[in-house]
């Protein structure tokens, strides 16, 4: 299947070199481009792109606000975001409003179609340095501040397990070793994780772990 990309920029050049690498792997395709948030929403309704890579400042609407809207639509896209610095100050407001990972500006050919490929396929692209930034900031808010926190009640004790060692940033197949199970055992748990807890995919599963008071800064 070939995972349909929209490259949301306000630099030209920017767009134009991610459409030369994109367009050279084969299972990847650049359905459309689009210079600002507003164009962007269009742009989804008309061309229906699995991944959109967006940048998040930019003029009439930036990418915060793009992605919540995108968000708040019956099916939307997996949102991809793009920073010039892996600490941005955006981080933890991009994950908060759905984004399903990051990308640095200037990553590689292989970097760039790797990460498209992970966020097509469902997971979370958070690098280390990212996660110790959402980190940083749920430390500066002073801790668990949801009202959900009685959801939690409705998890097993491995499903808990599962979401603690998700939002500690380990993949699903280090969660498999970590457990001593299969890979497809993790999915299944964390798919029902998801479902229990009203929550979309892996960024919000880890937002929710922190602000609920599961897992702390630090630990």
């Amino acid at each position: 299947m070939t995972i349909r990309v929209l490259i949301v920029d306000d630099q030209g050049m920017v767009r134009s070199g991610f459409r030369v690498l994109l367009n050279a792997q084969p299972d990847i395709e650049v359905a459309g481009e689009a210079e600002n948030g507003e164009q962007a929403l269009t742009a989804v309704t008309e061309l229906k792109p699995d991944v959109v890579l967006m940048d998040v400042r930019m003029p009439v609407l930036n990418g915060l606000e793009a992605t919540r809207a995108l968000m708040a639509r019956p099916e939307p896209p997996k949102v991809l975001v793009l920073t010039t610095f892996d600490l941005d100050d955006y981080v933890y407001e991009a994950l908060r409003a759905g984004a399903a990972g990051f990308l640095l500006k200037d990553a590689s050919a292989n970097e760039l179609a790797a990460a498209v490929r992970v966020v097509a396929a469902g997971d979370a692209l958070l690098s280390p340095s990212v996660t110790k930034r959402l980190i940083a900031e749920f430390a500066r808010l002073g801790g668990p501040r949801s009202p959900g926190k009685d959801k939690l009640a409705e998890l097993t004790d491995r499903e808990t397990e599962v979401l603690a060692l998700v939002a500690r940033g380990l993949s699903n197949n280090e969660i498999a070793a970590s457990l001593v199970v299969a890979e497809q055992t993790v999915k299944t748990h964390f798919g029902r994780v998801l479902m229990k807890l009203g929550l979309r995919d892996r960024p919000q599963a880890i937002v929710y772990a922190y602000e609920t008071g599961l897992v702390r800064p630090g630990e």
